[in-house]
């Protein structure tokens, strides 16, 4: 069955938006870098937060809010993954559950293992939790990337006692292999450590790929695991506060249980009632058409940098609306992102801070209409064309 890709709002409307996305830069700038999408919201998250500022209803979250067997149901229908509701909590955002996580599972000094290129935020959340970033960078065998898991057992076996993991990866949209997620989990066993998942890009993993849920990867994954995920990247919610942590064995459930309740307070009421309606059944048909949309602008992408930017390298991406790509090739400098953004006029996230990988790379949202993608490449042309003459 054919599904008809969700068409972006115009950029007149779009700039009469107030995010970050949208306030940042000059109007004359293209912003392609922080991870908000141009589509218009899916029709029943809409018409939740409308009938929720119609009532009034604005006030605290209550304390069983829904989300938990909303999220179950969710899980179960896109993934086949079967999740105990009574094992999900909630709190304000991933990165606020993935703090609290490790604050439970590590102890001040402990050692956490990252996989760079990687979303910025984790080394800073894990010296918020009061631990030791440990690198163990993926492995990029000129096709795809992977985990390392050659270089997380050694982290391990030295002491290392947790791994944060990106699944699906951002910056490089990897969608990781059933098969190493259950590799990682028996390591995490055998040495004793926990793996916390934040799942954020989960809902948006384009055919063939597959998404495999950290917890139901192996037995020993819902032993040592924690996802954290929301609704907030795949449907645009990311001002409205609300993420889970779940949890598959009780052992790890009664960790979560055991965090402040404030932890779960965090959570704002309108990002409860917006994480339900994208959570039901009635938004699947929305979320069919995102994919679509994002499926040809990851092909337009490779078709444009091809056209304007044929030194650049970019593999298309498993999973979400983020593409890394290389252009160290145009001798921009360690980080292209300030130049571009200067003399092109397109603003793109800046390579380096996803780890010492990113030397030579920049982000690009490509969650928006065709043709604002295509100016935004064509201008990056012109300036290599231009640094040429």
């Amino acid at each position: 069955m054919s599904v008809t890709p969700l068409q972006a709002l115009p950029l007149d409307l779009l700039r009469q938006r107030s995010s970050t996305k949208w306030r940042s830069y000059a109007e004359d700038v293209i912003p392609m870098f922080v991870a908000e999408t141009d589509f218009p919201l899916a029709p029943a998250i809409t018409a939740a937060l409308h009938r929720a500022v119609e009532i009034g209803d604005t006030g605290y979250t209550p304390p069983r809010p829904g989300i938990d067997l909303d999220f179950a149901a969710y899980a179960e229908r896109r993934w086949g993954w079967t999740v105990d509701p009574s094992r999900i909590r909630w709190t304000g955002d991933v990165m606020m559950g993935v703090v609290e996580v490790l604050r439970a599972v590590t102890r001040p000094g402990d050692r956490v293992v990252v996989t760079p290129p990687v979303y910025p935020p984790f080394y800073d959340t894990v010296e918020e939790a009061g631990a030791v970033v440990e690198r163990v960078p993926l492995v990029d065998d000129g096709e795809r990337w992977s985990l390392d898991l050659a270089g997380i057992e050694s982290a391990l076996a030295a002491g290392a006692r947790a791994v944060l993991l990106c699944n699906p990866h951002n910056p490089t949209g990897t969608v990781h292999s059933r098969e190493s997620l259950a590799a990682l989990a028996r390591l995490a066993a055998h040495y004793g450590a926990s793996v916390v998942s934040d799942e954020i890009h989960a809902p948006l993993v384009h055919a063939p790929a597959v998404f495999t849920p950290f917890l139901d990867a192996a037995p020993e994954a819902a032993a040592v695991g924690y996802a954290v995920t929301s609704a907030s990247k795949a449907y645009n919610l990311a001002g409205l506060k609300c993420a889970v942590i779940v949890t598959g064995a009780e052992e790890t459930a009664t960790v979560v249980r055991g965090l402040p309740w404030e932890v779960e307070w965090r959570a704002g009421l309108f990002g409860v009632i917006a994480n339900r309606a994208a959570f039901a059944a009635e938004s699947d048909e929305w979320l069919e058409g995102l994919l679509a949309a994002l499926d040809e602008n990851r092909r337009l992408l490779a078709d444009l940098l091809a056209e304007h930017l044929p030194r650049a390298r970019y593999r298309l991406p498993d999973a979400g609306f983020l593409a890394w790509v290389d252009v160290s090739a145009y001798g921009w400098g360690d980080n292209p992102a300030p130049l571009i953004r200067r003399e092109a006029k397109v603003a793109l996230h800046h390579g380096p801070l996803f780890g010492t990988e990113g030397i030579g790379h920049v982000r690009i949202n490509v969650g928006c209409a065709p043709e604002v993608l295509r100016e935004a490449i064509e201008r990056i042309g012109r300036l290599a064309g231009e640094r040429r003459e």
